[in-house]
């Protein structure tokens, strides 16, 4: 992993020109040969202590803040409903900036203080099965919480293209959203009553996805794909077929 190294900065930079510039150097800072990946997760990770030093060479004075429940002294809020969320601020160059993460198992599921079950589509079974997500325990709580720091260190520009196209829809909740569709089209086929003419004279329709689905093919980086899915995030999140295929070609750019 290259080390960072200070951009050299003429003495007349404004304030906010000189944020920009160290923002680009720790954006533009290689860190591929210390990304780490779990166990059947596509998803590349950096280690927080790698993370913290690099931030520290470049931000010498630089401070991190883990938040508290101000009720339980704890360092994680707790709804039984939802889940467990911890926080963390980072503050470098008289700039504070506080991040977020749910705990999660190795599934991105959320976990909470009891184990609950759910039920995803079994494609091979052609069945839905039931999985359970186990209660957190305060290792998943400390795991998570450093995770946090490491994103939080990102909005300064650590590492923030690992994190490119996270949110795209994961395969678990893209198969769930397909079944969906297709039980929703089968009951509209059950009960729609098409006229003979219309039927018989209905002009073809023209797919209005095209122009997506060639600007995926020109994808070649997480970045782009990223930008292409915020331009167009409605239309992907109104349609389970272009959603599929924004995760195919997600997955083909990690497995280049």
């Amino acid at each position: 992993m290259a080390k960072f190294q200070r951009p050299q900065l003429p003495k007349d930079i404004t304030e906010e020109e000189r944020r920009a510039a160290m923002f680009d150097a720790l954006y533009s800072l290689d860190l591929s040969d210390k990304l780490e990946r779990r166990d059947n997760d596509k998803l590349s990770y950096l280690s927080w202590a790698n993370a913290w030093a690099e931030f520290k060479r470049a931000y010498p004075n630089a401070e991190y803040k883990i938040i508290k429940n101000p009720t339980t002294s704890l360092p994680y809020f707790n709804d039984p409903n939802i889940g467990i969320m911890v926080y963390t601020e980072v503050t470098a160059d008289n700039q504070t900036y506080e991040m977020w993460l749910p705990v999660m198992n190795g599934a991105n599921k959320a976990m909470k203080e009891q184990a609950y079950t759910y039920q995803v589509y079994d494609t091979y079974k052609k069945q839905y099965v039931e999985k359970t997500v186990n209660a957190a325990t305060m290792f998943d709580i400390n795991k998570t919480i450093m995770r946090c720091l490491v994103k939080n260190l990102a909005m300064f520009g650590l590492g923030l293209y690992v994190y490119a196209g996270e949110d795209l829809p994961n395969e678990e909740t893209l198969q769930n959203d397909i079944n969906a569709t297709k039980k929703q089209a089968t009951r509209k086929a059950r009960t729609a009553t098409p006229s003979p003419t219309t039927a018989t004279f209905r002009q073809p329709t023209q797919d209005k996805y095209a122009g997506i689905k060639a600007a995926l093919s020109y994808c070649n980086d997480q970045t782009s794909l990223m930008n292409l899915y915020k331009q167009h995030q409605n239309e992907v999140e109104n349609n389970a077929e272009i959603k599929a295929l924004f995760t195919e070609r997600k997955q083909q750019i990690q497995a280049a």
